[in-house]
């Protein structure tokens, strides 16, 4: 990575960039109002479901009791024959239920808990009326008042923080300690790896781990903490994402740490509930007494409000309530009591960057460290830096980019994530590469590697030539032998299709070639949870599942789109491009990013399908076209079966 000269910005630039991101916000905030009132006009299409936002006709199919007094309610399709669609409900999703085709029905706000391929599990505070639903995928207000209100503060801050805020906007630069610490690694690390740990634990102010795809950045910043705590800091170890968080949490009970989880419990992963705060409170032992006071004061409620023949005496009723009152407030204290030595006790603490921080008022952290750091604006890291003397981001910035739904904000500047613009600042000064991979095939590594690391990235041995064949069911064949292949349809008149409500774009024949080439892997011994299959829009994503639901032992395979397989890995990749048309037209495949992202999720085969001549227009594409022939694995439509 070549050294950049580290830019420094006025103060009176430090004011207007706050004030940028405030505006950003506000900007974000319309677009999504915008967006749920099409939602809205949706549901007055013929399928409403199309948009993957909402999912109608829904029965409650299951209930139990959750975590904090919620209701976990299982909704699955009326007819039970009828499999749910493709939906954006991912677990954490905030969203409404409401009685379907009852506009006069009350709505009641949730939050996905579980999602399977027929069901789907919605944390509520109330029982929802009715027998027919619909749920909606909603905005989050909540989460953009907390980033306003962190940035709020942070602007004119001093001491600590306005020290944080100083490094971060490029007006003073950060300090290291001039001896990286000695380490005694409690993980297996690469050399690159264990740089990258101790130079973080050397930094004073701020430190960026890069880690490319595979290179193993969570084992990184797990051990990252484990020797911060080591030291005697408290660490807040924060992501943008619940999967993340909870991929962090997961690693660091397996390596002993006491961490604790907050957040809504309906947004961790069901296995890892007994470390989150409302778990950890229920086990705390005041809480019997607290939840026989909370009956108590319900029961003299109930008492209070009970009509009688006989006249009460004058005044029980006030007196009653009153008793009540002063019950729950004592509950509520020692429930607090409870909250506070749990946190206070507590060496690692995990969240999303959007956590309550009322939670944590009075707590401080000796390191924060933001995994997956570019997948946040940067309104939503400024939460947590509230709470930290010392920030380490990790992430990659040649992956997925910050979602942002306002196209202008974007354009400004609300896309550039704070990792990003640390190194458009600081440079080699600031950062470490991680440079071996152990996931892909070598073949499947090199162009990601030479594109966009620089050729940095080595496959590490134990995968650098692995194949499908190596696995014992699977038979050799041109398919199954060779790690990469590029499918070009260009002269086979395969062009792209709009649905009919202009929603989203899909490509018939370009599907139809993608079951062909998964029916072939399967038939081949490879298992199908280990095929997955990914588009970049939404209407092929639904397309591709209903024709390979069609297929013998093919409905294990995954369909998804890139965002859906951030972090994630399989055996074998197909990449359905779906652009084919005469203007060379190629949307969201223009963003290179995503398209890495999409490239180094296969561990042994990917397969890419799609048009030269549309896809030609890129730059970007040139040079994967080129790569895949020079390794002689470009082959055109024509020499396939149809």
């Amino acid at each position: 990575m070549s050294s950049r000269r580290r830019k420094k910005l006025p103060d009176l630039e430090t004011e207007s960039h706050f004030v940028r991101m405030t505006q950003w916000l506000a900007m974000e905030s319309e677009a999504e109002i915008r967006q749920m009132a099409e939602r809205r006009q949706r549901m007055k299409l013929k399928d409403p479901e199309k948009g993957g936002e909402t999912i109608v006709d829904l029965a409650i199919a299951d209930h139990r009791s959750g975590l904090g007094g919620r209701t976990l309610v299982t909704f699955a399709k009326r007819k039970q024959a009828h499999a749910m669609p493709w939906h954006r409900l991912r677990v954490g999703s905030p969203v409404v239920v409401s009685r379907y085709r009852d506009d006069d029905g009350e709505s009641e706000q949730g939050v996905v808990s579980k999602r399977t391929q027929n069901t789907l599990e919605v944390a509520l505070n109330r029982w929802p009326d009715g027998d027919n639903f619909r749920i909606d995928l909603t905005a989050d207000e909540v989460t953009r008042q907390r980033q306003l209100a962190a940035i709020t503060l942070a602007k004119d801050s001093r001491g600590r923080l306005g020290r944080l805020r100083d490094i971060l906007m490029g007006v003073k630069a950060p300090t290291f300690h001039p001896n990286p610490p000695e380490v005694e690694f409690r993980s297996a690390l690469n050399n690159s790896q264990q740089q990258a740990v101790r130079f973080a634990l050397s930094a004073n102010d701020l430190a960026i781990i890069h880690g490319p795809p595979g290179t193993g950045k969570t084992t990184t910043v797990v051990e990252l903490i484990v020797q911060a705590v080591e030291r005697g800091q408290q660490v807040l170890a924060c992501a943008p994402s619940n999967t993340a968080v909870d991929n962090l949490l997961q690693r660091l009970v397996a390596m002993g740490q006491k961490v604790v989880r907050i957040g809504h419990p309906a947004r961790v992963a069901e296995d890892l509930r007994p470390y989150t705060l409302d778990g950890l409170v229920e086990q705390h032992e005041n809480m019997p007494v607290v939840a026989d006071m909370y009956r108590e004061a319900e029961m003299l409620f109930k008492k209070a409000g009970k009509w009688t023949r006989h006249r009460p005496v004058r005044g029980e009723k006030t007196a009653l309530r009153d008793e009540a009152k002063q019950l729950k407030k004592h509950a509520k204290l020692m429930e607090q009591q409870a909250i506070e030595q749990i946190l206070g006790r507590a060496k690692i603490i995990c969240a999303t960057t959007t956590f309550n921080e009322d939670l944590l008022e009075n707590k401080s952290f000796d390191m924060l460290i933001i995994d997956e750091a570019c997948q946040s604006t940067e309104p939503g890291c400024w939460v947590p830096i509230l709470k930290a003397d010392k920030i380490v981001l990790a992430g990659d910035h040649q992956q997925l980019p910050p979602t942002v739904l306002s196209r202008a904000a974007a354009k400004e500047g609300f896309a550039l994530s704070l990792l990003q613009r640390q190194l458009d600042i600081y440079g080699d000064q600031i950062h470490r590469l991680l440079d071996v991979q152990y996931r892909m095939n070598s073949k499947i590594m090199s162009f990601s590697s030479s594109y966009f690391y620089e050729d940095a990235l080595i496959a590490h041995p134990s995968v650098a030539g692995h194949l499908l064949t190596d696995f014992e069911t699977v038979s050799p064949s041109d398919l199954t032998e060779q790690p990469i292949e590029f499918i070009d349809s260009a002269g086979a008149g395969w062009d792209e299709e709009i649905e009919t409500e202009g929603l989203s774009k899909f490509n018939r024949q370009e599907a139809h070639l993608v079951v062909i080439k998964v029916r072939q892997l399967i038939e081949s011994g490879v298992a199908a949870q280990g095929i997955a299959v990914i588009a970049p829009y939404a209407a092929q994503v639904r397309y591709l599942r209903d024709q390979l639901a069609q297929i013998a032992g093919a409905t294990a395979v995954e369909v998804d789109t890139v965002d859906g397989f951030q972090g994630r890995e399989k055996e074998v990749i197909v990449i359905s491009t779906v652009r084919s048309n005469d203007k060379g037209e190629i949307g969201f495949l223009g963003d290179q990013r995503r398209m890495n992202v999409a490239l180094t999720r296969a561990k042994r085969k990917l397969i890419v399908i799609g048009d030269s001549a549309t896809l030609g227009s890129s730059v970007f594409f040139q040079a994967l076209l080129e790569y895949f022939q020079t390794e002689g694995s470009y082959r055109s439509v024509f020499e396939e079966p149809t």
